[in-house]
């Protein structure tokens, strides 16, 4: 039997602040004990991201679900859907209902009520905080001071189950004053994510842009097919990306044995690993610390 392993990442960002580094952690950690919870009950890789993903995109701190930041007319769009508070739920019936791998706007919306997704106001997703990034965005282009970088919040989670099956969960809101119907590399498979029993799971984060220009994630893994520990493959990559497109961003990767990697060259990336009982946590590069699990 395997040991089970789930990782979570809370974003790729340029800073965080200070007054906001708690509530942060707090909730990176929190996502990461749910997923964890359910491997040890002996739920699927899938469920323990799931539900992982789930509890980053309740949280307000963070760039999916209620916390999404907005496009150019004020609005939510999680890439491909809008409306739906957990798109990692709904993502996960279209797997698994669906022979597609993509559904959006209208029968993204269809489907979801079809299968008893609830529709919510779009205005019930909108904080005050992304109002005032929104603003803060416009001025900045207004004085061709923007940087695209800076926005780099995706939520994803990665987990090995105690079958040795793997699976990866991705979900954005997108980037800040972004064009209405801009797709991300979130959705994308091979861009924000990849899962292969005999390879490993990843979630990427980071400038969507750059991230599809490069196919990250799905680079990172053939390094491994290669031959590379977690850990050279995902310095590779996002290396690579970092040359190539003039991209950052991070990523969280596993392997069937339980080996697990987190690794970003943006500023910071909000992360929690738990294993074997114990949990590691970070956010900025110099910040590790490790707890036991209750």
């Amino acid at each position: 039997m395997n040991s089970a392993v789930i990782v979570v990442h809370g974003g790729g960002a340029s800073c965080i602040s200070k007054d906001r580094k708690e509530r942060v952690r707090q909730g990176i950690v929190k996502a990461a004990t749910v997923g964890y919870n359910i491997l040890k009950e002996g739920g699927s890789a899938v469920d323990a991201v799931e539900g992982a993903v789930v509890v980053l995109e309740d949280d307000a701190e963070f760039n999916a679900g209620h916390g999404s930041v907005l496009n150019e007319n004020g609005e939510v769009e999680m890439d491909a859907i809008r409306c739906v508070a957990n798109p990692i739920k709904l993502a996960r019936l279209v797997m698994e209902k669906t022979h597609h791998c993509f559904l959006t706007d209208q029968g993204a919306a269809k489907f979801a009520a079809d299968n008893g997704i609830p529709a919510i106001p779009g205005e019930q997703l909108v904080t005050e905080r992304n109002k005032k990034r929104l603003e803060k965005e416009k001025h900045e282009k207004c004085a061709q001071k923007s940087d695209p970088q800076k926005s780099l919040g995706t939520v994803g989670a990665v987990a090995v189950d105690c079958r040795g099956n793997v699976a990866y969960a991705t979900s954005t809101g997108g980037i800040v004053n972004k064009m209405p119907g801009r797709v991300g590399d979130t959705p994308c498979i091979g861009s924000g994510g990849y899962a292969d029993n005999d390879i490993g799971a990843i979630s990427t984060t980071g400038h969507g842009e750059s991230i599809l220009k490069v196919n990250l994630a799905r680079l990172t893994l053939f390094h491994v097919e290669q031959g590379k520990t977690l850990e050279e493959a995902a310095e590779a990559s996002l290396g690579y990306m970092k040359s190539k497109v003039k991209g950052v961003g991070g990523v969280i990767v596993v392997n069937k044995a339980g080996d697990w990697a987190v690794k970003w060259t943006s500023a910071s990336m909000p992360w929690a690993a738990a294993k074997d009982g114990k949990l590691h946590s970070g956010i900025d590069l110099s910040d590790t610390s490790v707890t036991d699990l209750p």
